[in-house]
């Protein structure tokens, strides 16, 4: 991780080490005998290594010494969606708005499309975001499922997307993560708009621990 995106993640709360983590699941996706479980795994141990020992981690610093991995459910390859377009915005809202935060600010922010994908048997659709002043070009995808406020946190998860080389995007929820303010309120992370709340369980990506309660 670079200190770039270590900085980026601590101020806005949506890049980062996650966006890293695409990365090198894209990167690993070009090999012969390509692995995905393997590489998702991978870079979830890279990513335990690096809340545990970074200066930079969103631990509070005296539970470090106790931490000994995040909660994930696990990796799940039918909830990749690949070679998604993205589609015009086509809804009710604002394309310019402000994206609430869970502190009680108000972020310019961009509706730049839309992704839809077929998952247990019906089109499912989820609105991409891009944030002002993020110092990422990525698109931002904040979701809410079932899971949230149950077994996952209750504001909503998140993904960070790349374009692929042909120009569609991978919509991988094994990469899901949880915001920063999971960990420390002293983090400014956006709210899941509503139209992001999907009717399914979405059991894939980072988890709550079962002791953490609701969230």
């Amino acid at each position: 991780m670079t200190e770039e995106h270590e900085d980026d993640h601590a101020e806005h709360d949506h890049a980062g080490h996650d966006h890293a983590e695409h990365e090198h699941v894209h990167e690993h996706e070009h090999e012969h005998d390509f692995d995905y479980v393997g590489a998702v795994e991978e870079e979830r141990a890279r990513k335990d290594a690096w809340f545990k020992g970074s200066p930079s981690s969103p631990l509070p610093h005296e539970t470090r010494h106790d931490f000994t991995g995040l909660p994930y459910f696990a990796v799940d390859p039918a909830l990749r969606f690949e070679e998604l377009g993205l589609e015009p915005y086509a809804g009710d809202e604002p394309s310019n708005f402000q994206i609430p935060t869970s502190d009680g600010q108000l972020r310019p922010a961009h509706r730049a499309g839309t992704f839809t994908f077929e998952h247990e048997g019906a089109p499912r659709r989820l609105t991409a975001y891009t944030l002002d002043g993020g110092g990422s070009e990525s698109l931002f995808v904040p979701f809410l499922d079932a899971t949230s406020g149950r077994e996952t946190y209750g504001a909503g998860r998140y993904l960070d997307l790349e374009p692929e080389d042909d120009g569609t995007y991978a919509l991988d929820f094994n990469l899901a993560y949880h915001p920063y303010c999971v960990y420390a309120e002293s983090y400014s992370c956006p709210l899941t708009p509503a139209e992001n709340r999907l009717p399914i369980r979405i059991e894939a990506g980072e988890r709550l621990a079962e002791e953490a309660g609701a969230g």
